[in-house]
């Protein structure tokens, strides 16, 4: 997801790259934040004895994780295709479990809370795992558009990088129909 270092062809593609990357940035952070308060808020659930519990708090920190990592890895060398692909389908596996929680949450939360084994009285305890909810919800729509921004700055950077290669070779007298 990182940008290439090239030259680009007009300062509007500049700024829109510009752009579309700080915003690629912001939804990364927001997804740490909301992965990391989903991890507090079920922590506070108590569900460290429970396997359920263990795997939901392993879900957020991966969440975090993959957003820290592609935070990073946004403003250093660019992404082979198979570390991109590989980035990809993780985000996308992610946050599809992050759908999965939200839908649970809100639609049987007092069986869910039983299947964690919470130690937590069962109205504070369904309180809480609406709010982790609703985070996670927030969480699924944010890996969303941070798929879509990844991909339009990997287009974007691919076509620019397509397009100065163009013209080096049109420069040389090469003509685009030719082999």
């Amino acid at each position: 997801m990182a940008i290439p270092a090239m030259e680009l062809s007009s300062p509007s593609s500049t700024l829109r790259l510009h752009r579309t990357h700080q915003a690629y940035l912001l939804t990364n952070y927001l997804l740490i934040g909301g992965a990391s308060s989903c991890i507090f808020l079920t922590l506070s659930l108590r569900l460290l004895p429970s396997p359920c519990g263990l795997l939901l708090i392993s879900l957020h920190s991966l969440t975090a994780i993959a957003a820290a990592s592609s935070a990073s890895g946004a403003s250093s060398l660019p992404l082979s295709d198979r570390s991109h692909a590989a980035h990809t389908s993780a985000a996308a596996l992610t946050a599809i479990f992050q759908g999965a929680v939200a839908l649970l949450a809100f639609t049987r939360s007092p069986d869910f809370l039983t299947e964690l084994r919470s130690y937590v009285k069962e109205e504070d305890g369904v309180a809480i795992l609406k709010m982790v909810g609703g985070l996670s919800a927030a969480v699924f729509c944010l890996e969303w558009v941070a798929l879509v921004l990844a991909f339009a700055l990997r287009f974007q950077a691919t076509g620019e990088e397509d397009q100065c290669y163009s013209t080096t070779k049109q420069g040389r007298g090469h003509k685009p129909w030719e082999f």
